[in-house]
Order: C-alpha cells, then sequence, then structure tokens
C-alpha cells in the first residue's frame, strides 16, 4: 500500500469536508479499513480451512460451508469500504475540474479578468449537489450493507455447532466454525462503526440543509440582510473599543534627583 499517496487523498479530502465528514473520514480510516487491513483478514484468513464437519463424505465439506457462508465477511466488507470512501473523490474531481476551468478563464481573458468562482473550494451551487448527493449515497451503501449481512447471517451471529443436511451429505453432519467468539466480536465492531458512520452522515446532511435554508431566508430578506450587517458593524466597533481601553500605556519610573 502506498501511504504517500493515501496520506495525500485523505488530505483532499478532509480539505473540502465539514467538521462532521472530517470526524466520518477518521473513523472510516482509523476503526474501519486499519482494523480490516491490519486484524480482520488475519481472522478470516484461514475460516474454510477451518471450517470442520463430522463426515467424511466427499462434498459434503464445501457444500455446508458455502450454505452458511454464501458470502465472506472480508470480501462484503472490501466492497462496502470501496463504495463508501470512492464517492468522497467525486468533491475533489469536481474541485478541480472548478480550478482547471478558472485557469484557462484567465489564459483566454488575462489575469485581470473577473473569476468565476469566488472560491473553487466553496460549497455552493454544482459542488453543494456533489457533496450531498455523495452523503446520501455514502449513508445508503452502509445501510445496506449492514442490512445484507444481517439477512444472511442471521442477526450477525456465529454459533459454536451447525447442522448441515445439504447434499451430498448423508444425513444432519454437525459442522463446527474457527473462533467463533473473535469472528463475532469483530462482526459486531465494524457493524457499529458503519452505524456510526451513517448516523454522521445524516447529522452532515442536515447541518447542509439548515445552513441553506438560513443562507435562502437571510438573501430574500433585506432586513433581516440590513440587521446582520449593522450588527456586524456594531461587534467590530465595540470589539475595537474594548482593546483601546485594555491599551497600558509603557511603565516609566521616577526620575529620582540626588542632590549634591
Amino acid at each position: 500500500m502506498n501511504w504517500a499517496f493515501l496520506q495525500g487523498l485523505l488530505s483532499g479530502v478532509n480539505q473540502y469536508s465539514t467538521a462532521f465528514g472530517r470526524v466520518w473520514l477518521s473513523i472510516v480510516f482509523l476503526f474501519r479499513v486499519m482494523v480490516y487491513v491490519v486484524a480482520a483478514e488475519r481472522v478470516w484468513g484461514d475460516d474454510q480451512k477451518d471450517f470442520q464437519c463430522n463426515t467424511a463424505q466427499p462434498g459434503c465439506h464445501n457444500v455446508c460451508y458455502d450454505h452458511f457462508f454464501p458470502v465472506s465477511h472480508i470480501r462484503l466488507w472490501a466492497l462496502q469500504l470501496i463504495f463508501v470512501t470512492c464517492p468522497s473523490l467525486l468533491v475533489v474531481m469536481h474541485v478541480a475540474y472548478r480550478e482547471e476551468r478558472e485557469r484557462r478563464h484567465r489564459e483566454r481573458n488575462g489575469e485581470d479578468c473577473g473569476r468565476l468562482y469566488k472560491d473553487t473550494g466553496k460549497k455552493r451551487g454544482g459542488l453543494w449537489w456533489t457533496y450531498v448527493l455523495t452523503l446520501v449515497f455514502k449513508a445508503g451503501v452502509d445501510a445496506t450493507f449492514l442490512y445484507v449481512l444481517y439477512y444472511i447471517y442471521e442477526a450477525y451471529d456465529f454459533p459454536r455447532l451447525i447442522k448441515c443436511s445439504q447434499k451430498p451429505c448423508p444425513n444432519v453432519v454437525d459442522c463446527f466454525i474457527s473462533r467463533p467468539t473473535e469472528k463475532k466480536i469483530f462482526t459486531i465492531f465494524m457493524v457499529v462503526t458503519s452505524i456510526l458512520c451513517i448516523f454522521l452522515n445524516l447529522c452532515e446532511l442536515i447541518y447542509l440543509l439548515g445552513k441553506r435554508c438560513r443562507e435562502c431566508v437571510v438573501s430574500n430578506n433585506p432586513r433581516r440582510q440590513l440587521f446582520m450587517a449593522s450588527t456586524m458593524i456594531n461587534n467590530k466597533e465595540s470589539n475595537s473599543i474594548m482593546e483601546n481601553s485594555l491599551k497600558v500605556p509603557p511603565y516609566a519610573p521616577p526620575s529620582i534627583k540626588v542632590s549634591k
């Protein structure tokens, strides 16, 4: 893994995110990607090899394993992390598109021409919609994978003993999962972090929608704009008065005359 490339990529995504987005990115990188790479792959690495059934019937072992584990947790989480992290790159690509468009505009019309965007990284216009849609998509992906995991593995449970009667097994055989407690702990941990990420996405979505609604109300109300402008001016004047009043003149020691 190229950590320098990953660091640059994360810093680019982090630059255009809100406070909720930065917390979400930290949780995804530290508690999901790192746990997946460092620990989860080792826990499920020998999953099929250590899945044992008390029968020597050819094919019964593979059929029972495929019946109870149709999709590996590791591959399912890998797909989930890919689908969750890739939409954040759309915001970086949109900002790069704006910067390139601004550069070409200056090349055609000169450096003194008006700017197309006041701030290429500010979430306005199409960039705001891109950011909001990525939040909805990420929350939807996490919720979908949680449902799929819950549906396939029956409430994220790992029983120690599994009864299997699939063909070509001669009868009902007993099968045993390797390290079921450890796998259950990791599964619950990944589920909790996914739920936390969904909560942060919803909080960020509510924050952006509320901020946009407030801006629309202010822009459509001239009296409100005048009131806010006068409030800002009064605050600046009061701050300057306080600063001037708190200024202490330099201390000059009294002069002492010595009589000769």
